[in-house]
């Protein structure tokens, strides 16, 4: 017996999602403590474009200093972002969002523990609300990778040192490093 072809697209398509979110619903992968995404603001660049940025892509002439470096926040904190964390191994880093997260790094003197940071650079001006820093780390327990409290302290020492190597870059008049 044959199933009309109107009755088997939806029905496809039925199990198809609730395939999807069963496989969502079931997952036991602990997500790390992300930071509350409502202290996220959008870059002032961004936002002053009324359309979310897209139009700094199609946009000829008449570029802010944003959209002429390609950079939609403040180049020093950017830069001096890079610079401070390049000891750790880069995972991602959009310029445009100004988000950059890190890889995993264990310090060589304790390989049983591990540290990520995401560095969030949220406006175009030098200042230090436009900078926000969250530090992740694990301990290496039975062979497993347990997530542990970081001190606040942690993430505003980077911060610190940020945008002092952002101050510094500015002085100094270069984006280089």
């Amino acid at each position: 017996m044959t199933c009309p072809n109107n009755f088997l697209r939806p029905a496809l398509k039925a199990a198809a999602l609730g395939s999807a979110l069963a496989l969502v619903a079931c997952s036991n992968a602990k997500q790390p403590n992300l930071p509350n995404m409502e202290t996220y603001r959008t870059p002032q660049a961004m936002a002053s474009s009324g359309n979310g940025g897209l139009g700094t892509l199609f946009t000829f002439g008449g570029k802010s200093h944003a959209e002429q470096t390609g950079v939609a926040v403040n180049a020093y904190i950017w830069r001096a972002s890079l610079v401070t964390l390049s000891f750790m191994p880069l995972a991602s880093a959009d310029p445009f969002a100004g988000v950059i997260v890190t890889d995993w790094y264990s310090p060589p003197a304790k390989p049983d523990r591990r540290f990520k940071v995401s560095a969030y650079v949220l406006g175009t001006t030098l200042t230090a609300n436009n900078l926000k820093v969250s530090v992740f780390e694990q301990d290496r327990q039975g062979g497993a990778w347990v997530d542990q409290p970081v001190d606040p302290a942690v993430a505003n020492g980077l911060e610190d040192r940020i945008l002092a190597r952002a101050a510094q870059l500015k002085a100094a008049g270069q984006l280089n490093g």
